[in-house]
């Protein structure tokens, strides 16, 4: 996505901000930025990252000359990205910072950077080690922490940061773009409930974790209209096996997720996001019972990925969940 002409659009306070930074001289040693689920919160601080050392900057990162593509390709020396989506934060990738920042810069320009994605996710002993960090910021070091639960991060953080809030898009809005980017309503409608914005939904349609997560979605809904037997049965025989990576199956609970949403919302005669899941959603209504349960058992499940359970048992929880009372 082209990051620039995001932030201008969607994020002009933020974009104004920053940019007004640079040309004063006046950049915080350490930005926080906070937006919700699905915002492009890391690819924005890498963009923001690579203005401070983007070789010809427009007047942020033009991302096209050879400082900016070594970024990208992690093999510039003087940045440091680590993603707490991945894997959490450590005492030892604070301690890798630390010691790597500690000595002179091995780049021409002489800034050092490291990016932090989601640092609600570090553990407390990695938090307290970069409390002492950016407590005494070394000349010519900055930082880029990114969050998506603000409400996560400690005071102290927040207070030793200049934090950039990104405003929310209208859904509608985003489905739009996606669509006029090519991707088919369907698509576009339920990956709007997890990422704002319509250049990431069109990259998540197309590629091949979306479309495995998203055959194990209709299987599972299909079978959910026939019984509750049927439904065990095609989680274990078709969905476990498909969704065996943590990233996949954090997308397909995300999409069922909002699918419950929907039907929540149908059954008290609220409008609906869905519109192309219209009809398997009126036919779900007569089958399922407890959608409000199901609802928080699903949102339970993504915190519980977190932790490493086993993908197999917690897919087996969720069905169990919502058939039991089937009617």
């Amino acid at each position: 996505m082209q990051i620039d002409k995001y932030l201008q659009e969607y994020q002009p306070i933020i974009y104004k901000t920053f940019v007004n930074a640079l040309e004063t001289k006046k950049l915080s040693h350490a930005y926080l930025l906070s937006g919700s689920i699905g915002m492009p919160l890391k690819e924005v601080a890498i963009f923001l990252a690579k203005s401070l050392i983007c070789d010809n900057p427009k007047p942020l990162a033009c991302n096209e000359c050879i400082t900016c593509l070594r970024v990208d390709e992690g093999n510039y020396a003087d940045v440091m990205v680590f993603d707490g989506e991945n894997a959490k934060i450590k005492k030892g990738d604070i301690e890798k910072i630390t010691s790597n920042f500690d000595k002179t810069a091995l780049e021409d320009k002489g800034i050092m950077i490291y990016v932090l994605h989601l640092v609600e996710t570090m553990t407390a002993v990695a938090v307290n080690s970069l409390l002492k960090f950016l407590e005494e910021p070394g000349k010519n070091i900055f930082a880029f922490l990114t969050t998506e639960n603000e409400s996560k991060i400690l005071p102290t953080i927040i207070s030793r940061t200049q934090v950039l809030r990104f405003r929310e898009i209208d859904r509608s809005k985003i489905i739009k773009d996606a669509e006029n980017m090519g991707v088919i309503a369907e698509d576009a409608e339920i990956l709007s409930g997890f990422y704002n914005d319509g250049s990431t939904i069109k990259e998540i349609s197309e590629s091949k974790e979306y479309e495995t997560a998203k055959q194990a979605l209709t299987d599972q809904l299909n079978s959910l209209l026939i019984s509750p037997d049927d439904a065990v049965f095609t989680n274990q025989r078709f969905v476990v096996p498909s969704l065996k990576q943590q990233n996949v199956a954090r997308l397909y609970i995300k999409m069922l997720t909002e699918v419950f949403k929907d039907l929540l919302n149908l059954s008290v005669n609220e409008n609906i996001t869905l519109k192309s899941y219209d009809n398997i959603l009126h036919e779900l209504l007569n089958h399922i019972s407890h959608i409000d349960k199901s609802l928080i058992i699903l949102m339970s499940s993504l915190k519980k990925l977190d932790y490493n359970v086993n993908i197999g048992l917690l897919l087996d929880h969720i069905i169990y969940s919502i058939t039991k009372e089937g009617k």
